[in-house]
């Protein structure tokens, strides 16, 4: 996935409201961009780190410039927006280049299931149970080069596990696909103290036939993509 513009280099003053941001231009400028991040963000949000905004010149659009990676150090990025992900997925899975799940050739985005949810991709092909794929955005690392999910209590993460251990117990097949934003990475593990109920809920899907499977990115000024997959420790 290429971005549309060339990304400009800017220091993070400070985010609030949780979709607006302040930054300095190299120039000296001041802007505010679009956020494209909901979450806590938690160790990606520190004043003074260096940015990189994607410009936009749509007259419908209120903000002109919109968030898109953080530098890490070390030559390392983490990509931000958390529509990302979903918009890899598929189009990996139409391409059939996520291994674990390249035997299915029918895809469907959005597809209502369980009490009341929407499940991100829904998966056939003949002779094969049905694949329901949630995906979800990880872009914290504390310690070491572990990835983390969550960043904070998600509650609605917590009832996506349920709901695909609900459809491996009608026959099908069930995935929880994450996808780490930033290329520090080299193995995957829950954030259990920041939310032990998501973390709960994660053993008993998982003990309930759910599969668990993680990929990394890399993370350039000129796009993101799809890179490798990590091991999942749990």
């Amino acid at each position: 996935m290429r971005f549309e513009t060339p990304l400009v280099s800017a220091r993070l003053i400070r985010r609030y409201k949780r979709f607006l941001s302040d930054f300095e231009l190299e120039d000296g400028r001041k802007v505010t961009a679009h956020c494209p991040n909901p979450g806590s963000m938690l160790g990606l949000a520190d004043p003074g780190v260096r940015c990189w905004l994607e410009p936009n010149e749509n007259p419908k659009r209120k903000l002109r410039f919109g968030w898109r990676i953080v530098e890490l150090g070390d030559g390392h990025r983490a990509g931000i927006d958390t529509s990302v992900p979903n918009r890899l997925v598929g189009m990996a899975l139409r391409e059939r280049r996520i291994a674990e799940l390249s035997v299915y050739g029918g895809l469907r985005p959005e597809v209502p299931y369980g009490k009341r949810s929407r499940v991100d991709f829904l998966l056939r092909e003949t002779g094969l149970p049905d694949a329901y794929v949630e995906v979800k955005n990880v872009h914290l690392r504390r310690d070491g080069d572990w990835a983390e999910f969550p960043d904070s209590v998600t509650a609605r993460g917590a009832r996506h596990l349920g709901d695909l251990a609900e459809m491996v117990t009608r026959g099908h097949r069930a995935v929880m696909l994450y996808i780490v934003q930033r290329t520090d990475c080299e193995r995957f593990r829950l954030a259990t103290d920041l939310d032990p109920a998501y973390a709960a809920a994660f053993t008993r899907a998982r003990n309930a036939g759910v599969e668990a499977i993680c990929y990394d990115c890399t993370v350039s000024t000129d796009g993101i993509s799809l890179r490798r997959a990590l091991p999942v420790v749990a």
